[in-house]
């Protein structure tokens, strides 16, 4: 069979700039790799908070963590604080990383759902090490050894998004990568097969290839405009349409969370960086006009704004066939999910990871696109529902976005999830779902949805002896969490520099 031998990648950023570097680290100098975009079109360049998934991408390429937090100013991300989200005034956290630690052959939060039917009172957080050090602005990496609380431990990253890229396209040409820069003009197409043969720059550079990856962003220029794969909205489910973003002076210790806040027609993030704290405001249109959201943001930062507040359009989906002929779309081009658990750049990474492993030869086998599709789709099917769980579960927020969030019909796997936790303390998950235990646990307890009851294994416990253990473990975790440096000097002794010191010295 004949292999691919010339690849091009239509768009850089983020999801261009990753799919060079790690098909080149992936395939070395076997396939040629051109990547076309243009420095006069914008990226979206807010996907700067990320999930723990992320070090695979990172160990795939080769990158060095001090090197890639030094170019990129990040600062390490334990998980997310969610505020007013269950209800007015309330907070909880959404840890990386697992509750508890492994007591046998009954899951761990079996254990604790029996202890409180036996008639113990300790909160799930209590038996998180990431929620205790995020509370203190504290941070620890993960150790393998099983009998360390820290092993319990997952983090990952924020990172400035437009130095994320630059950085990455330094190792792809680095690999031998070949950037063109223009815009596209025209697309050539096989009359026969349909396949796109290559593509033209405004400036005259004619592109040819064998395989195309379309990272041309909400454009979708290839995949969409191109070939046409339908779009399947979700914004009924999800109706966040629009962010507004603008960064602001870093003021206080960075945190090592990101924070999303529940506004009355969406919701605020903020991501602490080294050099600046990214803010940005998503909401519905339909409920709040962009002058509002503008406004609304900048009354609710925590320093001076340092550029001016962009606004970015977008409707929550994607493209089953993100995957067509000899097109693969990767990143926003295939769809997008609103960044409210930070799955923006998992995805495109998870994009990558099939497209390696499924690479095909140059006639592009239907059946290695229709595995692509498949596990592309139950990625996108999985966090979709996660997404909606924190939209739907909520209480005492009168605002008719959320009066139509709540009372909105769900997707049947949805449904079933809730109820099957609400009546056995059961989390049913795929083997392959992004989202594990901790995270359903986190969301589904941390906004309200309660286990009344938990799983008949669990009563083959003794129940003195199980909530013994669990004391152990709560008192473990507070006692280990002071130990541990704080955030912005383990940030500084990675990268060599002195820890900067704040203008206010409290978490805001």
């Amino acid at each position: 069979m004949a292999r691919i031998e010339r690849l091009v990648i239509l768009g850089g950023g983020t999801a261009g700039w990753m799919t060079a570097a790690a098909l080149a680290k992936a395939l070395g100098r076997t396939v040629q790799i051109d990547l076309l975009e243009s420095d006069a079109i914008g990226t979206i360049g807010v996907g700067e908070a990320t999930i723990p998934t992320i070090h695979w991408f990172n160990e795939l390429i080769g990158l060095d963590e001090a090197d890639f937090v030094r170019a990129t100013k990040a600062s390490f991300k334990l998980g997310i604080e969610f505020v007013d989200w269950a209800r007015p005034g309330h907070r909880y956290f959404h840890p990386f990383g697992r509750y508890g630690v492994d007591l046998g052959p009954v899951p761990f939060h079996q254990c604790w759902l029996k202890a409180g039917r036996d008639g113990a009172t300790t909160p799930l957080a209590d038996y998180s090490l990431a929620t205790a050090l995020a509370g203190s602005n504290r941070f620890a990496r993960p150790v393998d050894d099983p009998r360390s609380i820290l092993s319990t431990l997952g983090y990952a990253y924020h990172f400035d998004a437009s130095l994320y890229a630059a950085y990455l396209r330094t190792l792809a040409e680095a690999q031998g990568v070949t950037r063109h820069e223009g815009r596209l003009v025209s697309v050539e197409r096989d009359p026969e097969t349909g396949f796109v043969t290559a593509l033209t720059s405004d400036r005259g550079d004619r592109l040819a290839g064998d395989l195309f990856v379309d990272c041309s962003g909400f454009r979708a220029l290839l995949i969409g405009d191109e070939l046409g794969a339908s779009f399947e909205d979700w914004s009924h489910w999800l109706p966040c349409d629009r962010a507004i973003a603008v960064p602001c002076a870093r003021v206080a210790e960075t945190t090592p969370y990101t924070r999303s806040t529940l506004r009355d027609a969406g919701w605020q993030w903020r991501i602490p960086l080294q050099h600046r704290t990214g803010n940005g405001y998503v909401y519905a249109s339909g409920f709040l006009s962009d002058d509002e959201a503008t406004a609304t943001l900048l009354a609710n930062l925590d320093g001076e704004p340092l550029a001016d507040p962009r606004l970015i359009r977008f409707t929550a989906g994607f493209r089953r066939e993100s995957w067509t002929k000899n097109i693969v779309a990767i990143g926003l081009s295939s769809g997008f999910l609103e960044p409210l658990e930070s799955t923006s750049i998992h995805l495109i990474q998870s994009g990558i990871a099939k497209l390696i492993a499924l690479f095909p030869n140059r006639d592009c086998d239907p059946a290695l696109a229709r595995q692509f599709n498949a596990l592309f789709g139950r990625d996108m099917d999985a966090i979709k529902d996660f997404l909606i769980l924190h939209y739907h579960a909520t209480q005492g927020h009168q605002a008719p976005l959320w009066q139509h969030t709540r009372h909105m019909t769900l997707p049947d796997s949805l449904i079933e999830k809730e109820e099957q936790y609400r009546r056995t303390g059961r989390l049913m998950l795929a083997s392959d779902e992004l989202f594990r235990e901790a995270s359903w646990l986190a969301v589904l307890n941390g906004q309200g949805i309660v286990a009344m009851d938990h799983s008949p294994i669990a009563d083959t416990l003794d129940g003195v002896t199980n909530r013994r253990q669990l004391d152990q473990i709560a008192a473990l975790i507070a006692r280990a969490a002071p130990t541990l440096p704080r955030h912005d000097d383990a940030i500084a002794t990675l990268i060599g520099q002195a820890a900067p010191r704040a203008a206010v010295a409290a978490v805001p």
